[in-house]
């Protein structure tokens, strides 16, 4: 498996298995599968509600922690009369219980609003505590990356934000790289969204390799260097996603994809007034 070397030191495989939208019910044999298929990289939080499954898929799959690399993430912490700082403490805490393991490899703010300056503090405590081995954000536009770099301790590690080949996030990449910051690519697919898995574009590359558009999705952003988490709850399609470190993209292939770029998110804008109001009414803990 090929890995990325973050900021700190730390080696973080470049293709995981994210769990996003995976019923709580589903998840346990959904992660038990994609460990068997092989996958050591695993990506959940806190609001997705289905932590406590992926720790008993760890634990049913008798491989050892050290051999695991594992996610979750902070929710936007609501304290108005009390600490976000001490509440972001209870929520990791919380995490790891319910996750059934000791430490993390990677602990993300999952969303730029509300008091993350606090929260910020709280996790690069648990970095030098060594309870979070990399601490990282995700969804952070780049103006609140670098205003969170200029005024902070630590580095992000990771900032992980939406990434396919309509939405390719090429300047956002390009600043975080300058910054020391590793891109991490939620919805690699693009949920399907502009007909992704039969788009001519994508297709002809498949058929060229004679892979699947998915394969050559992953492929594409991992050529980029970006860290990518594709979801499944089929183990055929798990082990497809798996494989692909056996091709490799011409750079007229990569610049094909390139111009499918359209430049703006096909999910939500997370300047959108409305939006900010949503998420952060939103409660998990």
């Amino acid at each position: 498996m090929k890995s990325v070397t973050l900021n700190n030191g730390v080696e973080m495989p470049i293709l995981g298995f994210g769990v996003f939208q995976i019923p709580d019910e589903e998840t346990q044999a959904a992660v038990e599968a994609a460990l068997a298929a092989g996958y050591r990289h695993l990506d959940t939080a806190a609001s997705y509600g289905n932590e406590a499954a992926v720790g008993a898929a760890i634990k049913a799959s008798g491989i050892a922690r050290e051999e695991l690399f594992i996610t979750t993430k902070l929710w936007i912490q609501h304290a108005p009369t009390g600490s976000v700082y001490d509440d972001s403490k209870r929520s990791f805490d919380n995490s790891l219980h319910r996750l059934g393991v000791d430490y993390l490899d990677l602990y993300l703010i999952h969303q730029p609003f509300g008091d993350y300056y606090s929260e910020w503090r709280a996790m690069q405590d648990l970095n030098k505590e060594g309870l979070a081995r990399a601490i990282g954000v995700s969804n952070f536009h780049s103006d609140r990356l670098v205003d969170l770099i200029d005024h902070n301790e630590i580095v992000p590690a990771v900032n992980q934000i939406e990434t396919h080949p309509f939405h390719q996030r090429a300047a956002d990449q390009e600043l975080m790289r300058e910054r020391g910051v590793q891109i991490e690519s939620w919805g690699p697919f693009a949920e399907g969204r502009n007909n992704l898995f039969t788009d001519p574009v994508l297709s002809a590359v498949a058929a060229d390799h004679g892979k699947s558009v998915a394969q050559v999705v992953l492929r594409w952003l991992i050529q980029r260097d970006v860290v990518v988490i594709p979801k499944s709850v089929r183990p055929e399609r798990m082990a497809q996603n798996f494989d692909v470190f056996g091709f490799t993209l011409t750079d007229e292939q990569m610049s094909r994809i390139t111009a499918l770029d359209t430049g703006a998110s096909l999910f939500f804008d997370h300047r959108d007034p409305a939006m900010v109001s949503w998420l952060g009414g939103r409660r998990y803990s």
